[in-house]
């Protein structure tokens, strides 16, 4: 962190870094607020975002205003990052409380109901204290630390930052779940990260307990399901494949890559019903780029078992 008084932004700046040494965000805190006026490009902008989020904070000590004053969060980025804008006063007098850059497993992070965060407001590094911040709405209530290992098991499983490292996501999913998350949507996909990552190191039986552990947690679940579909298939239990496939598509009609794998599996005993759901499979994913070998194949199985006319 380097405080107000030796910033060249005149804010708190935090720089945020994971067990490994990746710089996963930045964050730029006003306590007392940054006037917005000498900055046009920042409030054009903002004028083409909608708030991701509305909310009240207490005053006090900002500028002059004793009761409470609106807020708003401001978001936008790319594939792999966000950068956010807690502004308040937004259609009188603008000004900036906290801006972040993050890469997005850590977005939940960098919310500004998060005690983490909002503390940087009420207590900034300089000796006089700075902007009082009473949150109005749910606070996130997940473990700090679970959600931190959460996202450094993403950043490594799906390269946001460098290639991609299964050990390491492996390692950050168990101690994500060793923290100790209290809701049971993030205990399950918690479970459900780790046993991708456990079938990214080839270690299929642990991946397919982690799975199963996962749909004790959140039964009927379509890509819990697809991605135990998978592993067993690795096993060689065909048969309990072909029953998590059909139960992730029976759940989830709509679900292309499920209809892909049951088409694959019932190819060589069943090419009547392979290729209905390979025509279906295509149908769905028609016009989206980011499926264009499994496409290929797709039309390729389905040109060699449909009957000649």
């Amino acid at each position: 962190m380097i405080p107000a008084d030796r910033s060249p932004s005149h804010g708190d700046e935090s720089y945020f870094f994971d067990e490994d040494g990746t710089l996963v965000g930045t964050l730029f805190t006003f306590s007392a607020g940054l006037d917005l006026a000498p900055y046009s490009v920042l409030r054009h902008t903002l004028t083409l975002l909608k708030p991701t989020l509305e909310f009240y904070l207490t005053v006090a000590n900002f500028a002059a205003k004793s009761n409470m004053d609106s807020s708003s969060l401001y978001e936008t980025g790319d594939e792999k990052s966000t950068t956010q804008y807690l502004v308040i006063s937004a259609h009188e007098h603008p000004a900036l409380l906290q801006a972040s850059f993050t890469i997005d497993p850590y977005v939940k992070l960098f919310s500004p109901y998060r005690r983490e965060f909002l503390n940087r407001l009420r207590l900034p590094s300089g000796a006089q204290p700075g902007q009082q911040v009473d949150s109005q709405g749910a606070e996130d209530k997940e473990p700090f630390p679970s959600l931190q290992q959460f996202a450094r098991g993403q950043t490594a499983q799906l390269s946001y930052c460098g290639g991609q490292s299964y050990d390491i996501a492996a390692d950050a999913y168990r101690k994500s779940i060793a923290s100790g998350f209290t809701n049971k949507v993030w205990q399950a996909e918690a479970h459900h990260k780790l046993g991708q990552s456990l079938f990214g190191l080839g270690q299929y039986e642990q991946a397919k307990a982690e799975l199963l552990q996962s749909l004790a947690i959140r039964p009927n679940t379509p890509e819990i399901l697809n991605n135990l579909g998978t592993t067993q298939l690795k096993l060689g239990d065909k048969e309990g494949a072909l029953a998590s496939f059909e139960k992730a598509v029976t759940l989830r009609p709509n679900y292309a890559i499920a209809r892909f794998n049951l088409a694959e599996l019932l190819e060589p005993t069943n090419p009547k019903r392979a290729l209905s759901e390979y025509e279906t499979y295509l149908v769905l994913v028609e016009g989206i780029p980011e499926e264009a070998d499994r496409v290929a194949l797709a039309q390729q199985r389905v040109k060699k078992l449909k009957p000649p006319k």
